[in-house]
């Protein structure tokens, strides 16, 4: 599947709290297009039963992708798993989860770009800037770095994450991002849906006029 990723959705449980069905529900109808379900301190357990209702406030509108539960994304029937560098390699979760659902990977640095296999559909690139929802996170890239990557990971898709927001969209489109990846800046808005909806507004604006 091709999902847009103009306007990508982690829903975090930290940041999100007893939000998140609400979130992916309001994000989805605001046109985000794909939701990530990422409960690092869950229990499997806990991620298929917080899983199956952030699917069902979607409703198919948006991919639905777990982050690093590869038992988890398979017993819901999502859309995909995104993993980390310190988690399962990319290509032994594509062999779990097959040929038919997304796989992205997180990527911090120019070398682990170039060393991105051919089994990932997108990766998720930074963090641009240094943001709280991600402690002990790697060194900010900032956009010049997010570019660098962009280009080494070539052809697979970078979405830029780290403390982006819609105001960033030009910067992004530039730098060679095909979407934003979110927390706080759905999550903590008070509108969820008014603000999916101008990050994806803002990347439609900021590629037509690229």
């Amino acid at each position: 599947m091709s999902p847009d990723l103009s306007c990508y959705l982690v829903l975090d449980a930290a940041v999100c709290g007893a939000r998140m069905v609400e979130v992916a529900r309001a994000a989805a109808a605001g046109g985000a297009g794909v939701v990530q379900l990422r409960m690092k301190d869950a229990t499997t357990a806990e991620r298929i039963a917080t899983g199956r209702a952030v699917q069902a406030a979607l409703a198919g509108r948006s991919a639905f992708v777990v982050n690093d539960d590869v038992e988890a994304a398979i017993a819901l029937g999502a859309d995909g798993v995104h993993v980390g560098q310190g988690d399962m390699p990319a290509e032994a979760v594509r062999r779990a989860i097959g040929a038919g659902r997304l796989l992205g990977l997180s990527v911090e640095t120019e070398a682990q770009a170039r060393a991105v296999p051919d089994s990932v559909d997108y990766i998720g690139a930074g963090p641009v800037r240094a943001t709280a929802t991600k402690p002990g996170h790697a060194a900010p890239t900032g956009w010049d770095g997010f570019a660098r990557i962009a280009a080494a990971a070539a052809p697979v898709p970078a979405v830029a994450i780290g403390g982006v927001a819609a105001d960033d969209a030009e910067r992004a489109v530039r730098a060679g991002a095909v979407g934003l990846a979110v927390v706080s800046a759905i999550c903590g808005q008070a509108d969820p849906r008014r603000a999916a909806a101008a990050i994806a507004g803002a990347m439609t604006r900021a590629r037509e006029a690229a």
